[in-house]
């Protein structure tokens, strides 16, 4: 079982690959964990202990103790520089260096691509194929008109009109 203030990487979810802290145990196969957020984008909340991999570190804090406890006892124990952690809203402020952009009033110079050839002999092209039929037995959905919005009921489909069966002819039989 994985003790409060063991520092561990999740190996499962979103967040696989990241360090984190056991704040709190829930029960047998759960645990509390946190990042904190700010130094490893890490949220507090619930983790299969499965999920997780532990390291050798511990840190000192208490059972369920806020992110700033947690942020100070890395720092206490060096830890943030042993994992190579930076603080997220630090990180965020540092501008990343100025790339040059090249100046606009330079024109750049494209090579012309070469012109096509209009075919030598006087043939027409050939004009696109006629659009395909419908399949028999397959209706097309009915156009839509402008202003008219389509109808919910499936359109029904019409069976063939038969013509009825011509009656054999009654001789009549006389009796004499």
């Amino acid at each position: 079982m994985l003790e409060v203030g063991r520092i561990c990487m999740k190996i499962a979810g979103r967040e696989a690959g990241r360090y984190c802290v056991v704040v709190k145990k829930m029960d047998e196969s759960f645990v509390m964990v946190t990042g904190p957020k700010e130094l490893t984008s890490v949220r507090r909340r619930r983790c299969n202990v499965s999920h997780l991999e532990p390291l050798v570190d511990v840190i000192k804090i208490k059972s369920d103790a806020p992110d700033s406890d947690v942020l100070r006892a890395y720092q206490e124990a060096s830890i943030t520089r042993k994992l190579g952690l930076e603080d997220v809203r630090k990180a965020g402020k540092e501008k990343p260096a100025a790339v040059p952009k090249p100046p606009s009033h330079e024109k750049k110079t494209e090579e012309k691509a070469p012109a096509r050839r209009k075919p030598e002999s006087g043939k027409p092209k050939p004009k696109k194929a006629a659009p395909k039929k419908a399949v028999a037995g397959k209706a097309k959905p009915p156009a839509r008109k402008a202003g008219k919005a389509p109808s919910k009921k499936p359109a029904e489909k019409k069976a063939p009109a038969r013509k009825p069966a011509k009656k054999p002819a009654v001789k009549a039989v006389k009796k004499k």
